[in-house]
């Protein structure tokens, strides 16, 4: 399997929307995540993460420019026991409590689908991370529309068990900048993962697009002990 660079798919992608990177840390030890969130309109840029527990949120960052917070207003990282959830909207909440009721990651997502954002129709990509005893894997699932056709919600999980040292996989809403815009196609792509985690926060800062970029998060739980380390950049200061 080719590792793609991700600062090259980054940097040829003016609009991959919001975006999910997990994987491991090039030594091997850390399990690594990484979140952004990129916007055209007014709306989507006046947002910043900040954290809360042992996750974020997103949060206005002039709250008399904030108009409809429905689909921008969130917490995209919350944490359950020895599982950290990642998702781009409020599912994050919905895994979160169907894992708390012993259902699995694919089985909390059943009762949701794509964003009712028509035309775009944004497709909701999650992940969600097991860290147990020195063991570590992740899940990863888009739920999209069918071309565009909204009466069809296609739904797809993908398991990566024992993932190599210096590999991740990345997921992303939209496949390129369009109008409407195109919906993420194929399972998450295979990326190379270096650095510790300043260097790898700011080579995915760095590679999105300067324009549209709004905030990133980043971060590297130890394998061994569950500790971690959390980076977040926003644009807006």
């Amino acid at each position: 399997m080719e590792l793609l660079s991700l600062e090259k798919e980054l940097k040829e992608n003016s609009y991959p929307g919001r975006g999910i990177v997990i994987g491991r840390s090039q030594d091997g030890t850390k399990a690594v995540t990484a979140y952004f969130i990129m916007g055209r309109s007014e709306n989507s840029r006046n947002r910043v993460f900040v954290e809360e527990g042992q996750g974020i949120r997103t949060q206005a960052f002039d709250p008399s420019k904030l108009t409809d917070p429905s689909l921008i207003i969130y917490a995209p990282v919350r944490v359950l026991g020895n599982r950290t959830i990642v998702t781009n909207g409020d599912q994050t909440d919905t895994i979160y409590e169907g894992m708390d009721q012993e259902l699995t990651f694919e089985q909390s997502l059943r009762c949701r689908e794509f964003e009712p954002d028509a035309p775009n129709y944004t497709p909701r990509i999650s992940g969600v991370m097991h860290i147990e005893n020195g063991r570590y894997d992740f899940a990863m699932s888009i739920l999209k529309s069918n071309n565009g056709d909204p009466d069809c919600c296609q739904r797809f999980t993908f398991s990566y068990d024992k993932p190599k040292a210096g590999e991740g996989r990345f997921i992303h809403t939209y496949k390129c900048d369009g109008n409407p815009l195109p919906s993420f196609e194929g399972e998450p792509k295979p990326v190379a993962i270096s650095g510790d985690i300043d260097a790898f926060t700011e080579l995915v800062w760095n590679s999105l697009n300067e324009e549209n970029k709004v905030s990133l998060f980043v971060r590297y739980i130890d394998i061994a002990t569950g500790n971690y380390e959390t980076r977040i950049v926003n644009k807006n200061k």
